[in-house]
């Protein structure tokens, strides 16, 4: 069964909600290591909403940081070291992990989330902005993550239509390009739902 992880290539862009729409899916379980900033509420939380997830399929994080702000410093602010040993994913079949930000987030200021994903050899999908500098900003990440031998499953665009931009990422980058999710309004689990089996091919993650 599959275990993916899910990064992306800024903060902001859509990664919880692709995750939400991937593990509903898949029917997997989803799992956020670090939570960073609690004032809006977790992430999980909103996967559980959006995923309709059982509540055993949305695993507690190994940390939960206060502050909205990169791991590394957001965890000296709440007076904790995070270890990186805690970071393993669960052993379980079908999975959807969330990394935070983009793939270049420091968990701990000797550790890159991107670290991380080399050293789980996971497929990783790379959720993108479909605007203007999503070329550089898809093209710079999948080129940290290679460097790293983080194995690539995919980019998964978010956002309207720019078929040029998508294509370039596509083609540069050599990265197969798996679907694009519309921002929604409204969002919510039905809508999502649909979206994805719109924009996405289940086949592409089986």
């Amino acid at each position: 069964m599959p275990r993916y992880v899910v990064t992306g290539t800024d903060t902001g862009i859509g990664k919880t909600v692709f995750s939400a729409a991937l593990a509903s899916a898949l029917g997997a379980h989803y799992w956020k290591p670090v939570q960073s900033g609690l004032d809006d509420g977790a992430d999980r939380d909103t996967v559980a909403t959006l995923a309709q997830l059982p509540p055993k399929r949305v695993l507690p994080e190994a940390y939960r940081l206060t502050q909205p702000l990169s791991p590394h410093r957001a965890a000296e602010l709440d007076g904790l070291q995070i270890d990186p040993a805690r970071l393993a994913p669960p052993e379980l079949d079908n999975l959807v992990v969330e990394g935070a930000g983009g793939a270049l987030v420091p968990i701990t200021r000797g550790t890159l989330y991107a670290d991380l994903f080399a050293w789980w050899n996971l497929p990783v999908i790379i959720v993108a902005r479909t605007g203007l500098g999503t070329i550089n900003h898809s093209l710079l990440t999948v080129e940290a993550l290679r460097a790293r031998g983080v194995p690539i499953h995919g980019i998964a665009f978010v956002g309207a239509a720019n078929e040029d931009n998508e294509q370039t990422i596509a083609a540069m980058g050599k990265v197969r390009r798996l679907g694009r999710l519309d921002r929604l309004d409204p969002l919510t689990p039905q809508t999502l739902a649909t979206a994805f089996a719109t924009g996405f091919a289940l086949e592409d993650f089986a």
